[in-house]
């Protein structure tokens, strides 16, 4: 099992950027894949990005594509989300999340079900 802190959010004004990060402690950081949830007020949790154990294989979602970037340090039990061009519509609380990968190089989890630790959550704002 691994545990999950967020970090990064804030306000910020549309057109913004901020870095999220997400520390992981426990073993074996480097044998999950790791992704990135929102959920804005009175919403449901929606998935965001995700990437591959090794950090090589990236997915987003169509909202978010070219926006924003995923990516991990495994060296740093650290995964990462760059986000820029903030709209508006991106004020949520992000979740880190990781998901089990049965030891497969190139899977990557796409939704909740796929993803077994949460972090508590960062609040990103539109300061607008």
């Amino acid at each position: 099992q691994v545990q999950l802190v967020e970090s990064g959010g804030g306000l910020v004004q549309a057109g913004g950027s901020l870095r999220l990060s997400c520390a992981a402690s426990g073993s074996n950081f480097d044998s999950y894949t790791m992704g990135w949830f929102r959920q804005a007020p009175g919403k449901e949790r929606v998935f965001v990005a995700s990437i591959n154990r090794s950090g090589t294989i990236p997915w987003y979602s169509d909202s978010v594509k070219g926006r924003f970037t995923i990516s991990r340090d495994n060296a740093k039990n650290t995964v990462y989300l760059q986000t820029d061009s903030l709209k508006p519509e991106d004020t949520a609380v992000y979740y880190c999340a990781a998901g089990p990968t049965e030891g497969s190089f190139y899977y990557i989890g796409r939704g909740p079900r796929d993803f077994t630790s949460w972090g508590p959550g960062t609040q990103v704002t539109d300061s607008s």
